[in-house]
């Protein structure tokens, strides 16, 4: 189909996507798996359907600048200042371990000391569009070991950026001081101007901008692209202006609404991107490069994850948050192809070089997200084996023990009002969250709290959890609650538990393993619990009442949503 023009071929493209999903959703796989099949079977080795490729490498990179582009509106100020020494540190002893055993073994593999080289950094880089989908997939973009996933990508991603910038300047003979300096003044420049105009200027039209949704879409496109084109003209990424262009503006109010509009449109060019990275594999002297690429991934899926889970625990967090950091790490980049094709084009790197990363990528995306996906099933078997990489006393767990009456897990969605009954009831409490914010604002206000994961059962045995009569959790995370309610009910069973949910299904569920209480938060509000426990105090039979009269109620509004 030579003569074919990019719609049709799009068209064609996205149908075979389509019917792969369709099969990967029955076979319950994970989808990112089934894009990059479909990417091998639409590319020269089967179907040989692409042929407009600058246009659909042109998707990938407009979906990887979305993408960028919504991380950044999501960045929170006192989450990168928190663990910001974290995910250098990681970083770091990534880039020193897992880039140094790289350069070692395909220097083995018969490879000059340069191409080693610029293979090692590319086995460093961990791929920003796979972390982000997994765990949006997961609803853990927000907790603790996924904050310092997106930390030390974030580092990644500077790295790659500085790194792509010395591959490209080599083919004009290097990146002299006087050649560097000019550049890091630009970024430093760009940086301040993006400071001002998103602290100071853009919010005073914002209020004019959000009366229409269609018009806050276009500023935000117009918005991200135009900052990504402004840095490339500066000889930067278009992918890091992507994300400076959403950090400047994620303070404001408005920064969720962007992000959720433009978040189907990223999904359709990340699908696109995937499919580009599978339509690259080829076949060819698959027998000259499939044991380098075998052993580069074994470094990747096992090094990584070890290696992170050595620099966490050194650092004080639990093997828990260590374990699955690690997991989501454990895949190389589309930035690491993007620097080893580079390095080709530029006569840096032997041919074969960009052939081995690109089956590397294939294989550590691939397994990875299974890895990711079965994390907790990983974890139990493993458990007992992870206390090497902890410390006898985590930072998460650095909490005075004590027995509490009262424990709120999370301080968000109705959190200020369990605070202010366990007060006037006069109840020794405690708040979990592992939010760097929340803490530090509990910390301000004097509120007895605890920094940890609500999944961590060790978490929870040292804040002695099953001693507490009241467990109230302000998380949404259906899988979260029956965590916690299943090590509740594993200890002790008269204890009262109210938590929040999303549905109603969520609810019925929740209440099918024993849940007191469900939160609703469009059926019925915290103060309408909090009510509840004023007048009946915490006993199990009223709650046992309260808990039959709303199971009715979810029941009937569940058959009324199927009925309409």
């Amino acid at each position: 189909m030579p003569n074919a023009d990019i719609f049709t071929e799009l068209s064609l493209v996205l149908v075979v996507v389509a019917g792969i999903s369709i099969v990967m959703r029955m076979l319950k796989q994970p989808l990112i798996l089934g894009y990059i099949l479909a990417g091998i079977i639409v590319g020269p080795v089967f179907l040989n359907l692409i042929h407009a490729k600058e246009a659909f490498d042109g998707f990938s990179e407009i979906g990887i600048a979305l993408l960028l582009f919504i991380i950044g509106l999501g960045m929170n100020a006192a989450v990168i200042r928190s663990l910001g020494k974290v995910s250098l540190i990681t970083a770091s002893v990534i880039l020193t371990l897992v880039g140094g055993l790289g350069v070692l073994v395909t220097h083995l593999f018969g490879f000059d000391i340069q191409t080693a080289l610029v293979m090692g950094i590319a086995l460093f880089f961990s791929s920003t569009i796979v972390i982000l989908k997994v765990l949006s997939d997961k609803r853990e973009v927000s907790r603790l070991h996924g904050q310092i996933a997106i930390g030390v990508i974030l580092v990644d991603d500077i790295v790659a950026t500085l790194a792509m910038v010395a591959v490209a300047a080599a083919s004009s003979g290097g990146l002299t001081p006087t050649e560097f300096l000019p550049l890091l003044l630009k970024a430093a420049g760009l940086a301040a101007l993006l400071y001002v105009m998103g602290g100071l200027i853009i919010p005073k039209f914002f209020k004019h901008l959000a009366k229409s949704q269609e018009l806050l879409f276009i500023f935000a496109i117009a918005w991200g692209f135009g900052v990504a084109s402004l840095f490339g003209a500066a000889g930067l990424s278009h992918e890091v202006g992507a994300l400076f262009a959403g950090v400047a503006l994620a303070s404001l109010p408005y920064s969720i609404e962007m992000s959720t509009r433009l978040k189907p449109l990223r999904d359709f060019f990340v699908v696109l991107f995937f499919v580009s990275l599978g339509e690259t594999f080829v076949f060819d002297n698959v027998q000259a490069t499939i044991i380098p690429a075998l052993v580069l991934s074994a470094i990747v899926l096992i090094g990584k994850p070890v290696f992170t889970m050595a620099s966490l625990g050194g650092l004080g967090y639990t093997r828990l948050t260590s374990f699955k950091a690690g997991i989501h790490l454990s895949q190389i980049s589309e930035f690491s192809i993007v620097l080893v094709v580079l390095a080709t084009q530029t006569g840096l790197v032997d041919e074969r070089a960009s052939s081995i990363i690109t089956l590397v990528a294939l294989i550590t995306i691939s397994l990875s997200t299974y890895l990711m996906k079965y994390d907790d099933v990983l974890f139990t078997k493993l458990h007992p084996v992870l206390a090497i990489f902890e410390r006898k006393q985590p930072k998460e767990r650095r909490q005075k023990r004590g027995l509490y009456t009262a424990i709120l897990f999370g301080y968000h969605h109705g959190g200020h009002e369990f605070l202010q009954l366990f007060r006037d009831m006069k109840q020794r409490y405690l708040v979990v969250d592992y939010d760097p914010e929340i803490i530090e604002h509990l910390e301000v206000q004097g509120v007895r709290h605890a920094y940890g994961d609500a999944t961590d059962s060790e978490f929870l045995e040292e804040i002695n959890a099953s001693h507490a009569k009241f467990v109230a959790s302000t998380i949404i995370d259906r899988r979260v609650n029956l965590l916690i309610l299943s090590y509740l009910h594993r200890h002790k069973n008269d204890v009262v538990f109210v938590c929040h949910a999303r549905t109603y299904e969520d609810a019925l569920e929740l209440y099918n393993h024993g849940a007191s209480y469900v939160i609703l938060p469009r059926f019925l509000g915290s103060d309408y619990i909090t009510t509840h426990i004023k007048r009946h105090g915490m006993d199990k039979k009223a709650f046992d009442q309260f808990r039959a009269r709303h199971i009715v109620s979810i029941g009937r509004a569940v058959v009324h949503s199927e009925s309409h």
